[in-house]
């Protein structure tokens, strides 16, 4: 990808639409001062959802730990489906 040069006065005039181009277009934009590049934006690190972040989880864990792990969360469910209960009852 061809890494685009601005101005700092043109980066601050177009404020907006330079942070566009970086977010929806991925672009790396160094920007120049007196032709002297003083700074370079980047696009953010991608976000993840938690179900993005765990999907290749089974690639990881060995099939038995798997089930072990499974049954925990059963059983967590159990414990939590019985409402919350004071303890000092």
């Amino acid at each position: 990808m061809k890494m685009k040069t601005l101005t700092a006065t043109n980066v601050s005039r177009n404020f907006s639409r330079v942070l566009d181009e970086v977010t929806h277009r991925g672009e790396e934009i160094t920007i120049t001062r007196n032709k002297q590049p003083v700074a370079k934006l980047v696009p953010g690190v991608p976000r993840m959802s938690a179900l993005e972040a765990l999907s290749d989880i089974y690639q990881t864990i060995d099939p038995d730990e798997g089930r072990e792990w499974i049954e925990d969360i059963g059983e967590m469910n159990d414990l939590l489906s019985d409402g919350i209960k004071d303890p000092w009852e």
